[in-house]
């Protein structure tokens, strides 16, 4: 097969529909970001004012491990009409109702105002946000994976997943600048509503776009040729949850096991390390946001690297290097934090989110072509967010109670290391997927996979 490099030219139209897919994983991750940055910052303080510091910031990532259990939920309503009415519509949907209920927690007043209706309010909203997001992530990655050729995959719906360091960025961006030109008393009154205000626009211009854009050929395709064979066309049409089940079972198990590591290293890098700064380390709040400013700012343009690297070398390889490296890397990463010194900090930091970009940036070719068409949507949604609740959920939160039980990071490097053992048992154990035919993946197919391209063994039918 061919490298990467000697790939032909995007198909026309691929550049809209990417640009599409990238600003609106980016307004949703902003939001969903925003949400845990704030919680480690202020969430604390304007929600549970009567706990101690570290207790409140544990209340508070409470509060936001919530909304990760409404992320299967939307990951199978999302990927049932997803599948059943196309990708665009859906993706439109999540945008309007991430982008409200973010706008919403900017204007719910503190417990001092309304009591515990407050952090109630907060956390029905950040429901909201989680069901929203469900959906999102699988859509946004089909939507360009389903457009653009097989040799190129890797390197084109790597964009998309660009999102989440541009959304990172851009949450942890404005929360930097309102902490600069206000004091803290002013950033905790009102100060940190204004990033949440702001979705509304952000919302607005992501909508625009994505509106813009076509529905995914391949989709469209297997829509007409289940019409056209609608007496033979088994249950998986009517009921794309059931089908992916039953025929991509083994799938979403690989899924699920190799977004531990990833999900689990990204929550405790990005949101954890606020709170272990300020509140453990006493170091200036200002000084945390911008290591994670600087860090995110780097993985951005390091995703479509990894993701080109992976139709060059394939996705397992990338996804393990990644793997490996952020299990080895935790406790220099936590030792580095122990010096309270601003480029250690930044160090600590933009090495860990380099060994994330190599495991998020093959994920999304990697995981479309794990499932058939109609039930890609459902399968991939699916799996990624059903491994979301057992891993980047509860990630801030155990991370917090261990350091509050220990008073040590050395419990958490476990953790992360535990979590990179999974991963790296799940990635050894799936096929290569790399080059196939989206068109000509699920279990009538099986036996026209080009895994034998890679020096494997095409499976039996699940």
């Amino acid at each position: 097969m061919s490298s990467a490099a000697a790939a032909p030219p995007a198909p026309t139209g691929l550049g809209r529909i990417v640009a599409a897919s990238l600003v609106g994983t980016t307004v949703e991750w902003y939001d969903y970001f925003l949400y845990g940055s704030a919680a480690a910052l202020v969430f604390g303080r304007v929600f549970f004012p009567e706990s101690d510091p570290l207790t409140g910031t544990l209340l508070s990532f409470l509060t936001y491990a919530i909304g990760f259990a409404a992320r299967p939920l939307g990951a199978v309503v999302f990927g049932h009409f997803g599948d059943r009415l196309g990708r665009k519509k859906l993706l439109v949907v999540s945008l309007l109702m991430m982008g409200g209920a973010t706008a919403l927690i900017g204007c719910v007043p503190g417990y001092g105002t309304i009591g515990v209706a407050a952090p109630v309010v907060l956390t029905v909203l950040r429901l909201i946000q989680g069901f929203a997001l469900g959906g999102e992530w699988g859509g946004a990655v089909l939507l360009v994976s389903e457009h653009g050729d097989a040799r190129r995959r890797g390197f084109w719906a790597s964009w998309p997943q660009g999102g989440a360091p541009a959304g990172n960025l851009l949450a942890v961006g404005v929360l930097s600048l309102m902490t600069t030109v206000q004091s803290d008393a002013a950033f905790n009154a009102w100060g940190w509503r204004v990033p949440f205000l702001l979705s509304a626009v952000l919302v607005g211009v992501g909508l625009w776009v994505r509106l813009s854009v076509d529905e995914s050929p391949v989709f469209q395709a297997a829509l007409a040729k289940a019409a056209a064979r609608r007496e033979a066309e088994p249950a998986v049409e009517r009921q794309p949850l059931a089908a992916v089940v039953r025929h991509h079972w083994r799938d979403i198990l690989v899924a699920m096991g190799a977004r531990i590591a990833e999900n689990i290293s990204y929550y405790v890098i990005t949101a954890f390390i606020l709170a272990y700064c300020v509140d453990h380390l006493g170091m200036d709040k200002q000084t945390a946001l911008n290591a994670v400013l600087i860090g995110s700012a780097i993985q951005f343009g390091l995703i479509p690297l990894f993701g080109a690297l992976s139709d060059r070398v394939g996705r397992k390889p990338v996804y393990l290097v990644g793997a490996v490296g952020m299990g080895a890397w935790t406790w220099a990463f936590f030792a580095l934090a122990d010096t309270r010194s601003f480029p250690a900090l930044v160090l600590a930091v933009t090495v860990a989110l380099v060994f994330h970009s190599a495991m998020y940036a093959p994920q999304a070719a990697f995981f479309s072509e794990l499932f058939a068409t109609r039930m890609r949507y459902s399968g991939s949604s699916i799996g990624a967010q059903l491994s979301s609740v057992a891993a980047g959920a509860p990630a801030p939160l155990i991370a917090t109670a261990l350091l509050q039980s220990s008073g040590s990071s050395t419990p958490i490097s476990l953790y992360v290391c535990a979590a990179a053992v999974v991963t790296v048992v799940a990635v050894v154990c799936a096929r290569e997927t790399r080059g196939r035919d989206l068109a000509n993946v699920g279990p009538e197919a099986e036996a026209a996979l080009p895994d034998a391209a890679h020096g494997e063994q095409s499976p039996s039918p699940a």
